[in-house]
């Protein structure tokens, strides 16, 4: 680094181009490629774009972070990762920009399909897996958005106003499990400012949180145009500006250098690591930076495939006919997709495409949610079924914005459900995606096939137009048209089955009752049509569990008065009682709880044992029970621990997860789950003291299905001190009563006891400040000997 000029360091610290990062070729400098994820590699190619308007080279759409952390399962988004980071590997990405970890603050969010959960605990774990599986294939994740990302509206300038305490243990907990268990190359900062501080500058966050107080040690860099100062973000700890800048900012940072704004040893500091991100990705691969040339437009690219399956590549994807395709193209290895780019070439594996179709299918799956069901599911194939709903052959499978991926072949439920019942089951699309408004033939047609079927599988949800990154969703509502179709088919008195296909939430307390069964299919990626028949017809066994509570209302939200807030900020209203914590401190009925989802079997809970060893700091508690299969057919169980924590001093959640674990269990098979439980998980950010604090006292464990579902419960006694803030002069009176030290002292200087430690008095001045109670007629004591008796009081304390 020592060789390189001014000009040089200044120019690696931000992008080459929208996707690439700059080179130094006489230092021997490579460029290394960053690529839009996360559910998908969105390999653009050159004349690409930042919002995914553009088309990008065919990659596998997996199911979106919305339907991924309803699955609660480590392992199988570890898979999910390997194979996206196997795919980026492949198309020469050397970074792929995810997964998103923000807080599902409200169900309002337009992005909402990109984050996991209300719950830092399942947004933490899952993200994890998710970095570990993409990275174990030498391919970095960028954590993002760094930090309080919760709302589109005015997302580059509206500033998230968040106490501290709301932070640490809300919208920052989950990145810290992500920074501390897997270790991300990279960590993207978000476009919002928190508490008046643009995220891209506020050095509170990329530097005394992010590397002083979790040890991050990898590059950060900038969502895409949230570089509000450049030189201010470097002083901050920020690494690498994206997308590049035309060198607009990198002439701000020589200067700023030059005339003493900016130290260069923290220019230095970025330049190091941007270096080791390029020094680690060559060494990871490097095949990568063999020059595979972007240099044509889209609108150039030929697709050709090789000898297996070249159809299960969309031809229109990459702007060509089927016919464009070829059998044996010159370079091509049997089984390979040969995306042509000028004089060079990106290469797509057919059979590991196909392969990861399948996994697709099978991790889409396990992601849906069955939220009601009397019986009728699973379908039978004697059973007469109507297809009802556009978005059965039409799907939605993923999000708009930046994250659309070109699929590589894509599902649709209605041929998927025929191709299982062995029949061309009726269909009829009942309205119209492009518009709301009932369609009173379609509606009418629907109503008639309804009527002639034993059971009416109708698919719902929201239009691709209904939630985007950009912009917030206005309401919870289905749309009208679909809507009147529901109703006209319910009316028929046929079973109702309802299939819903969304990236937020929808309101489904106006109908829930009148239907008899719920499959919430969220956005399953490009193989959720047939993961949606195999659900339905029994291939597979419903296993998802709700990661965000479904509200009966939007009024009911915590959120509601503070969203998406006024036009330069939004407060934070409801501190740490975000979802399912609201709704269990209010004791308010909800549509679905937290946690909740059914299955073709059924699990009971027993045996739950409690074992305490160790205090204080080094209290371990560990919790097991037995979960056991008690239905006909296999099945996975979601079994969830929630601990109801002591307090004293601050208002604190009924009950916060703390645990869970997925376990697959045969007809009658039993096993035991375990959870180590410590200091931490007892504990709230105490921000006078700026660390955790468990008090003393009772906690309560229980474990169960979901948060409105606890099986098994048991008392632990907490062998803690807790920690009492020091008393200075400015402690209100009621603290030094708290306190043994600070009452024997003011006992032996101050007032009468009969008069001024009477109950009354405590209660009605106990929360005016010593400093100013020693100025009253009567206290006996000295204003100016305050300090030296809270000095003392501290001496004497055990």
């Amino acid at each position: 680094m020592n060789d390189l000029t001014l000009a040089e360091k200044a120019a690696l610290t931000s992008g080459a181009s929208l996707w690439t990062t700059k080179p130094v070729e006489r230092a021997g400098i490579a460029s290394i490629t960053l690529s839009d994820g996360p559910h998908g590699v969105r390999r653009q190619l050159t004349g690409g774009d930042h919002l995914g308007i553009g088309r990008g080279i065919p990659a596998t759409c997996m199911p979106p972070a919305v339907a991924l952390g309803s699955s609660w399962d480590p392992d199988l988004l570890r898979g999910v990762g390997a194979a996206l980071g196997a795919e980026a590997r492949a198309l020469g990405v050397q970074v792929l920009l995810g997964p998103g970890i923000n807080i599902k603050r409200s169900p309002l969010c337009g992005r909402n399909f990109e984050y996991l959960s209300e719950d830092p605990l399942v947004s933490g774990v899952l993200g994890a897996a998710l970095v570990e599986g993409v990275q174990s294939g030498g391919v970095g994740a960028a954590l993002k958005h760094f930090a309080a990302n919760n709302q589109e509206t005015n997302r580059l300038r509206v500033s998230a106003e968040v106490d501290e305490r709301t932070l640490r243990e809300i919208y920052l907990a989950a990145f810290e499990h992500v920074v501390k268990r897997a270790r991300p190359w990279t960590v993207m900062c978000a476009y919002n400012k928190v508490n008046g501080e643009y995220a891209s500058q506020n050095r509170w966050l990329l530097t005394t949180v992010l590397r002083e107080e979790w040890g991050f040690d990898g590059l950060v860099m900038s969502d895409w145009g949230a570089v509000d100062d450049r030189v201010a973000g470097v002083w901050a700890g920020l690494d690498l500006e994206m997308p590049t800048s035309g060198g607009i900012t990198d002439a701000l940072l020589v200067e700023a250098v030059r005339v003493g704004r900016l130290d260069p040893a923290l220019l230095d500091l970025a330049v190091s690591r941007v270096l080791a991100l390029v020094a680690k990705a060559r060494a990871a691969q490097p095949e990568a930076f063999v020059a595979k040339a972007c240099a044509a437009q889209p609108e150039a690219i030929v697709v050709k495939a090789g000898a297996a399956q070249p159809e299960a590549f969309l031809a229109e994807s990459s702007a060509v006919q089927p016919e464009d395709s070829v059998a044996s193209a010159p370079g091509a290895r049997p089984g390979a997709v040969m995306v042509a780019e000028g004089g060079g070439a990106v290469e797509i594996d057919g059979v590991r495409a196909c392969a990861h179709h399948r996994l697709a299918r099978e991790v889409a799956a396990q992601c849906a949610v069955l939220l009601k069901n009397d019986g009728v599911l699973p379908l039978a194939t004697s059973t007469s079924v109507a297809v009802l709903g556009e978005l059965a052959r039409t799907p939605r499978y993923q999000g708009a914005g930046s994250s659309q991926i070109v699929p590589t072949r894509l599902d649709d439920a209605l041929t998927e459900m025929r191709a299982l019942a062995g029949a061309d089951l009726p269909f009829a699309p009942g309205y119209r995606l492009d518009h709301g408004e009932p369609d009173e033939a379609l509606v009418e047609q629907a109503r008639e096939v309804a009527a002639a079927a034993q059971v009416a599988v109708v698919f719902l949800g929201l239009p691709e137009g209904e939630e985007s990154e950009g912009y917030d969703r206005a309401h919870l509502d289905l749309p009208a048209g679909q809507r009147a179709m529901l109703d006209a088919v319910i009316a028929t008195g046929t079973t109702t089955v309802v299939v819903l296909s969304n990236g937020g939430v929808v309101a489904v307390s106006g109908w829930d009752a009148r239907v008899a069964a719920i499959l919430e299919g969220w956005l399953l990626g490009q193989a959720g049509g047939g993961a949606l028949a195999d659900l339905l017809y029994g291939v597979a066994n419903p296993s998802g569990r709700l990661a965000e509570t479904i509200p009966l209302r939007l009024e009911d939200t915590p959120s509601f008065l503070n969203f998406p807030g006024d036009p330069d900020q939004v407060r934070y209203g409801e501190g740490v009682f975000v979802g399912y914590r609201y709704h269990d401190a209010v004791r308010g009925e909800v549509g679905y709880p937290f946690g909740h989802g059914l299955s073709y079997t059924t699990f009971a809970y027993s045996d739950l044992t409690v074992s305490v060893k160790g205090a204080d700091e080094e209290i371990e508690v560990e919790v097991a029970a037995r979960v056991t299969n008690t239905g006909g057919r296999q099945g996975r169980e979601v079994a969830q621990l929630y601990v109801s924590a002591p307090s004293a001093t601050v208002r604190r959640p009924v009950r916060e997860l703390r645990g869970f674990t997925k376990v697959a269990l045969e007809p009658g098979e039993s096993a035991v789950v375990r959870f180590a439980l410590g200091y931490r998980d007892f504990s709230y950010f105490d921000v006078r003291e700026g660390r955790w604090t468990a008090e003393p006292g009772t906690a309560s464990v229980h474990v169960g299905a979901s948060s409105r579902d606890l099986r098994l419960h048991a008392e632990v006694a907490l062998d803690v001190a807790g920690r009492r803030p020091p008393l200075t002069p400015d402690s209100p009176l009621g603290d030094w009563f708290a306190d043994d030290a600070g009452r024997t002292a003011l006992l032996g200087v101050a007032w009468e006891p009969s008069r001024f430690l009477s109950e009354e008095y405590a209660r009605t001045l106990g929360s005016i400040p010593l400093s100013r109670l020693a100025r009253f007629p009567g206290s006996k004591i000295d204003p100016d000997s305050l300090e030296e008796l809270a000095a003392r009081v501290r001496d004497d304390r055990p």
